[in-house]
């Protein structure tokens, strides 16, 4: 299929309307076939379920054109399971896993033209959604569903390379302990836009939350996980069950282990131990790996000996290798790389 005529090399991380969107509906307690459709507008009762209790969930990946010319995606299987794991929190109808990923295949094939080229930059992003539509005014799970996905042309989310960022330490919580947190749920990340808001306008980057129950641990940002790197160069992320299970995260663990043969650990990383890390860094479908080069705490500026101009030497090759698999440069471990065809 022929290419869309854009500015691939220059284009925002934003949306833009694609050609075809994949919806199925739940009703009478079963989902239908699911068809694509082109269009793009949604109508429904003023007192839908989303509108009024916030029921909904959503996913992000990405297909990319590799080297060699293949469209593919990374890991959909996983980001199928995830949401179906939101969705049994969330008291939402669960979409079958396999389902999913044909319903993202054919999404893709049908938008073929918007993914962009081989070595442009851009990539196209992939967005599964479900929501309750059905009116509800008492507080209850809706009766009827919508499971969407559209799919939009995004240029790297970082112009001219990550340069390293700079967050704080946030006064506010992301998520209650045995809440949340650890779904994939719109609220979280409404709950997240004030923090966010008010961390830019001091002239911060993200906001760091710590672990709502003793504010002493490192859990995450509003949309992304956090990697450590140790002066000995040990692998570490913070474990929580209040953080999100990110896909790039499990994926680095493996590369770092398994391609650079680096030691990797789970564990609770205390606020007051971050010092004694070499490297950070924030990982994340949308930019990958985000290197973080100052963490400020009230005041109190916490400096990472990899600076404020450029990746550390092992968040850079976790970078690269795992961008190479996503693009085919590098052999991807059997099952991370599904093919359109």
């Amino acid at each position: 299929m022929e290419k869309k005529n854009l500015d691939w090399a220059n284009m925002g991380f934003g949306y833009r309307k694609t050609d075809k969107r994949f919806v199925s509906t739940f009703k009478d307690n079963k989902w239908d076939e699911g068809a694509l459709i082109e269009d793009d507008m949604i109508t429904m009762s003023e007192c839908a379920c989303v509108l009024q209790y916030a029921q909904t969930c959503f996913e992000g990946l990405k297909a990319y054109t590799t080297a060699d010319g293949r469209i593919v995606c990374f890991r959909p299987d996983l980001n199928a399971q995830r949401m179906f794991d939101t969705c049994a929190r969330l008291e939402m109808p669960q979409y079958p896993v396999d389902k999913f990923v044909e319903a993202v295949v054919k999404t893709v094939k049908a938008n073929e033209a918007y993914v962009p080229p081989y070595g442009s930059g851009a990539t196209l992003y992939i967005r599964p959604y479900m929501f309750g539509i059905n009116p509800v005014i008492g507080v209850k799970p809706a009766d009827e569903y919508q499971f969407r996905i559209f799919t939009t042309p995004v240029g790297p989310y970082f112009k001219g390379g990550a340069k390293p960022i700079t967050i704080r330490v946030s006064d506010f919580d992301r998520a209650a302990p045995r809440g949340t947190g650890n779904v994939k749920a719109g609220l979280n990340y409404a709950m997240s836009l004030h923090a966010i808001v008010s961390a830019h306008r001091e002239g911060f980057d993200e906001n760091l939350y710590l672990d709502p129950a003793t504010r002493t641990k490192v859990e995450e940002t509003g949309g992304a996980n956090f990697l450590f790197i140790s002066k000995d160069n040990k692998v570490v992320t913070p474990k929580s069950d209040s953080i999100l299970p990110s896909i790039t995260r499990r994926s680095l663990m493996y590369v770092a282990e398994n391609y650079l043969g680096l030691e990797v650990e789970q564990r609770e990383v205390y606020l007051d131990e971050l010092t004694d890390f070499a490297e950070c860094c924030l990982c994340g479908t949308a930019a990958v790996l985000s290197p973080v080069g100052k963490i400020v705490d009230h005041g109190r500026e916490i400096c990472f000996p990899s600076g404020m101009e450029k990746m550390g030497t092992i968040t850079q090759k976790l970078y690269d290798t795992l961008t190479g698999i996503q693009m085919g440069t590098i052999e991807a471990p059997k099952g991370w790389i599904c093919e359109i065809k």
